[in-house]
């Protein structure tokens, strides 16, 4: 689990500090848990989920996605992009601009990348 602990702190850009604060742990218990050198309580793992929308079944095995989004992805995509303190406001603004830059076949290209990262 702790390899999972740091892939989703990585994909929301923040440090140990940052992360710690936004589930109210202290940054070393961060590392602690990074390393392994501690195992994660079930608290911290649901605080984890829900800060995050991460799948606890995900982060507890490796099985399945990653991210536990709602239903309607699209919804949370653009309250994501309406958010412009979201840590992944620029990112998700730059990947769809050049997306839309790109020409159909470039696009189905990585279309099938990216279905070949989620399988």
């Amino acid at each position: 689990m702790n390899n999972r602990i740091k892939l989703i702190r990585n994909s929301v850009r923040l440090t140990q500090q940052e992360f710690a604060d936004k589930i109210g742990i202290k940054r070393n218990t961060v590392a602690l848990y990074e390393t392994g050198k501690s195992g994660i309580s079930d608290a911290v793992v649901k605080l984890i989920c829900k800060e995050f929308n991460i799948s606890e079944r995900w982060l507890r095995t490796g099985d399945g996605e990653m991210y536990d989004l709602p239903e309607d992805r699209t919804a949370a995509i653009v309250a994501d992009l309406l958010d412009r303190d979201s840590p992944t406001y620029d990112l998700i603004l730059n990947i769809l601009d050049r997306y839309q830059q790109l020409d159909p076949k470039s696009q189905e290209v990585i279309d099938s990348f990216i279905s070949g990262l989620l399988k």
